[in-house]
């Protein structure tokens, strides 16, 4: 598929016009979205990605819409999973719900500039070096055993870079709305807004690193690439607000990515080994994954682990809910006749 310079940069200025516009809205507007505004947004923005995603099939083939879809669905399951580390990062830096919007904005952008970053890295590497393929599956492959074995992501930890800002920057106890500086006694301080800003972006480059493997595993198309990732990551923040309590209840959602990230890691292996000449590992023939088979494992694991995980927190529900009714004690009829005592009470 060959993208030329000029469908690069139409797709770029819309993208940004985008990105500008809801940045534009975030900052001029700061609130905690409600869950109808947030479903709006989110709903205009998968509709412009499956409507996408079918132009760039009648446009570039059924191959690339297939790989774009793939890819996007991919990125788009990886951020759900990320949105459980950025309530975290949140709530324990005790953010304001009003001004959390503004953060996790901030946090797409710089998701944006690193993914950009590291989709041109990858593109120049993979061009030059087809055994990279081997260390993305593999990276892929340990990622994936990583989070079925719950090792992964979904407890925030303080890394090295958080502590030594905490130790060289000194922050001010109380937050000042959304501000990174305030001023105190005449003399301008940092507020622990920055500390969250540093959270959320060291997190983004975790996130980048798990990613951008996995979609140089279903395309190596770089205009595909970007554009998944772009559509994937806008809208985070308001899918943030309206997943809400529903975050809670997608339990296997790390178990179904780690099928998923696992499948791609394996299909990049063979990759390799194909481009490497080998087409039998002894009597076994080298398996070729197509990119229609890839689409179906990744839709079909997805939509196991949603059913599975709604099925699990409901029946999770309904025995507390037994178990309170069993531990409640008994009451007493109400038209019970006056005199009459009760048998747990003592004769006399």
């Amino acid at each position: 598929m060959h993208v030329s310079l000029t469908v690069w940069i139409a797709t770029i200025a819309v993208l940004a016009v985008a990105v500008g516009l809801d940045l534009w809205h975030g900052i001029r507007n700061p609130h905690a979205i409600r869950t109808r505004e947030a479903a709006v947004w989110v709903a205009g923005i998968v509709a412009a990605s499956i409507l996408f995603g079918v132009g760039l099939s009648y446009f570039g083939g059924h191959r690339s819409g297939s790989e774009f879809f793939a890819g996007w669905i991919t990125e788009y399951s990886l951020s759900v999973d990320n949105l459980f580390v950025f309530v975290i990062i949140l709530t324990k830096l005790r953010v304001p719900r009003a001004y959390q919007s503004q953060v996790l904005l901030w946090g797409v952008v710089m998701a944006l500039i690193l993914r950009g970053f590291f989709i041109g890295i990858g593109s120049a590497v993979i061009n030059q070096f087809s055994w990279i393929f081997y260390v993305f599956g593999a990276f892929l492959v340990y990622t994936a055993v990583k989070l079925a074995t719950g090792h992964g992501d979904e407890e925030f930890k303080e890394n090295r870079l958080l502590r030594r800002v905490r130790k060289a920057v000194k922050t001010t106890d109380d937050y000042d709305g959304a501000r990174l500086v305030t001023h105190v006694g005449g003399h301008r301080r940092f507020t622990p807004m920055l500390i969250v800003m540093v959270a959320i972006g060291s997190t983004d480059l975790l996130f980048a690193l798990d990613s951008i493997p996995a979609i140089f595993g279903l395309t190596k198309e770089p205009y595909i690439v970007f554009t998944a990732n772009v559509f994937a990551l806008l809208g985070l923040r308001q899918l943030y607000f309206l997943l809400g309590a529903l975050m809670d209840r997608l339990v296997h959602l790390s178990y179904g990515l780690s099928v998923i990230l696992g499948f791609i890691g394996v299909k990049m292996l063979f990759e390799a080994l194909h481009g490497s000449g080998v087409e039998h590992i002894g009597p076994v023939t080298v398996p070729t994954i197509g990119i229609a088979a890839s689409l179906g494992v990744i839709v079909g694991v997805l939509a196991i682990t949603t059913v599975t995980s709604l099925w699990s927190t409901r029946r999770g529900q309904a025995g507390k809910a037994v178990e309170g009714q069993a531990d409640k004690p008994a009451e007493e009829p109400a038209d019970k006749p006056a005199g009459e005592q009760s048998s747990r009470q003592p004769q006399g």
